[in-house]
């Protein structure tokens, strides 16, 4: 991982290794005001390419995060390129407009990542939302169809299925007033795990027979949130 790292510095600096040795073999060392600001600029616009990956927001969307704003980065670049080299070749005495050009297409390129890591920001946090609210069904339903495969008394696994088969059944989308109640399910699914290992059958029944009301009980109680939202 290390070595991956190193080779991706190196290719980094090999842009700035061949366009700095061009630019000081051809321009030297002494050169006007305009061509040092043009060649600051591009080298912010390189810099901010090469650096758009620590930008990108860690998420299941982040491949198309980085998309977005590597493709921001990169035109940015390349327009800043292009009106650089443009700048450096003309060398204009006057150092305003080369200045002032190069640092509106920085700002409305600022604005546009600004906004683009907003709206990535939003989406990831939507996702974790989201990943959150199904968190209580996925987590329940999965462990109830593992401890299904356990339980060999017919009685017991009758019950236990209807229990899975309400969880599964349960909405998705969840309600942070029920935080309380799922955990209590959770916690429920826990302890019928723990008479299912022991084969107390009896047991398993019981629980199960609660574990259903509990789960009615949350239906309910967000179908009731869900109507009064």
């Amino acid at each position: 991982m290390k070595n991956k790292n190193v080779l991706w510095i190196v290719i980094n600096f090999i842009f700035l290794l061949i366009f700095n040795t061009i630019f000081f073999m051809v321009s030297g060392f002494k050169n006007s005001a305009s061509i040092l600001i043009s060649y600051c600029f591009i080298h912010f616009a390189y810099l901010m390419l090469i650096t758009t990956p620590l930008l990108i927001r860690k998420s299941k969307s982040a491949h198309v995060f980085g998309y977005s704003l590597y493709t921001i980065s990169a035109v940015y670049f390349l327009i800043q390129f292009i009106i650089g080299i443009i700048f450096i070749i003309i060398s204009p005495k006057s150092t305003t407009i080369a200045f002032l050009i190069q640092l509106c297409i920085a700002g409305l390129y600022g604005i546009i990542l600004i906004a683009n890591l907003i709206a990535n920001e939003h989406t990831a946090n939507a996702e974790e939302k989201r990943q959150h609210k199904i968190a209580y069904v996925k987590d329940a339903s999965a462990k109830l169809k593992i401890l299904l495969e356990n339980i060999s008394d017919k009685e017991a696994k009758k019950q236990v299925e209807r229990v899975y088969d309400a969880v599964y059944s349960s909405p998705v989308k969840s309600n942070q007033n029920l935080a309380i109640i799922e955990y209590n399910i959770i916690e429920s699914i826990n302890k019928l795990e723990d008479e299912i290992y022991a084969k107390n059958n009896e047991n398993i029944v019981t629980l199960a027979k609660l574990l259903l009301n509990e789960i009615n009980e949350r239906n309910i109680r967000l179908k009731a949130l869900n109507s009064g939202a």
